[in-house]
């Protein structure tokens, strides 16, 4: 009689769970499929096809990173454009477009991402993407002034530097943008959950990265992107409300292209990742910190904090905006990077008069 008893149990257990991840399947069609049926402004939009013949340099450790020049090549200001994690440099999309006709633009994809080589394992940290960006900037701006601008990753690449560089920021490199990014203390933030669950999760990522590693080609065998489920996950972490479905379209297809083994490869130094004291090398230079108020993935608690540390800096706070604000608020951001090209050149005018 029990085992009948608990048959009927697990069989109601089952039936109760089918039932639940049928309603949240449904709920997931239902919800995309309102969000696609809105108005799409961007749906001729050629994102991720503005591309120029670029050249490929190599990086201390022998790497070949693919560099691309854009712009106006007689400008007085070179804006140089590092790409965060799991992107490429077309996450720069609105930036090449709506800055070219002013200043020369240099865009790259970071060591294993986009069409650069895919770099050692062991070579998967912050510092070796600050000797990758010197390595950039010998190439493509070895004179005249230069602004860079970095997101999340990115924004950590530019501290490398600046901690491994110091000397450079004053006269060659003369503004600095960190748009939506981070100094550390990123193992208390994991993908948006909530603090106690991020705290309690953290000691688990290395692992966790190494099971991943090992089975990186099972996953990626299995791996599918336009689903509804990938569609909302890509619409949390990137955006605010009411984005247009092709730029969550656009957002998806880069995360796609970044393999799962350089997703975990990199996992461990942002875990690690402390650029603090390298603000104070800014401290002479205008500076923009940039981030949306609902960032999840590098929260504005960490841009005020370097804000607070750099009280010259302009703190531009974009309201309802997620982490890729540079995407689909691009109008404000791109606003944003011309007042600081403004500053830094009427800095290098002062400077030179």
């Amino acid at each position: 009689m029990s085992s009948r008893r608990n048959l009927g149990i697990a069989a109601l257990v089952t039936g109760a769970a089918g039932a639940a991840v049928a309603g949240v399947v449904a709920a997931e069609h239902r919800a995309v499929g309102r969000a696609r049926s809105r108005p799409d402004p961007y749906v001729d939009e050629p994102l991720g096809k503005l591309h120029t013949q670029g050249i490929d340099i190599r990086a201390d450790d022998g790497v070949l990173l693919h560099v691309e020049v854009d712009g106006k090549q007689d400008a007085p200001l070179t804006i140089v454009f590092a790409h965060g994690f799991t992107l490429c440099m077309d996450a720069f999309h609105f930036q090449r477009r709506d800055l070219a006709d002013d200043y020369r633009l240099a865009f790259y994809d970071q060591r294993s991402h986009g069409v650069s080589e895919h770099g050692p394992s062991e070579h998967s940290t912050i510092d070796q993407l600050g000797r990758d960006l010197l390595s950039v900037l010998n190439a493509v701006a070895p004179s005249g002034p230069v602004v860079l601008v970095g997101h999340s990753m990115g924004g950590m690449t530019i501290l490398a530097l600046a901690d491994q560089h110091p000397e450079l920021f004053g006269d060659r490199i003369v503004g600095v943008a960190l748009l939506s990014t981070s100094t550390g203390e990123m193992a208390k933030e994991v993908v948006g959950l909530p603090g106690w669950i991020s705290r309690a999760v953290t000691p688990a990522v290395p692992t966790f990265a190494r099971m991943i590693r090992a089975r990186a080609t099972l996953l990626e065998r299995g791996r599918r992107a336009g689903t509804d489920f990938a569609y909302i996950v890509t619409r949390y972490l990137s955006y605010g409300p009411d984005v247009p479905p092709s730029l969550v379209d656009f957002m998806e297809r880069m995360l796609t292209d970044t393999s799962i083994e350089t997703m975990s490869e990199f996992f461990d130094t942002f875990l690690s990742h402390d650029k603090l004291k390298a603000l104070d090398v800014l401290g002479a230079i205008p500076v923009l910190i940039s981030c949306g108020d609902r960032d999840v993935l590098t929260p504005l608690s960490h841009s005020e904090l370097m804000a607070a540390t750099l009280p010259h800096a302009e703190l531009q706070v974009i309201p309802g905006a997620g982490h890729m604000a540079k995407i689909d608020r691009h109008v404000v951001v791109n606003a944003g990077l011309r007042r600081l090209a403004d500053r830094a050149m009427d800095r290098v005018a002062s400077a030179t008069g």
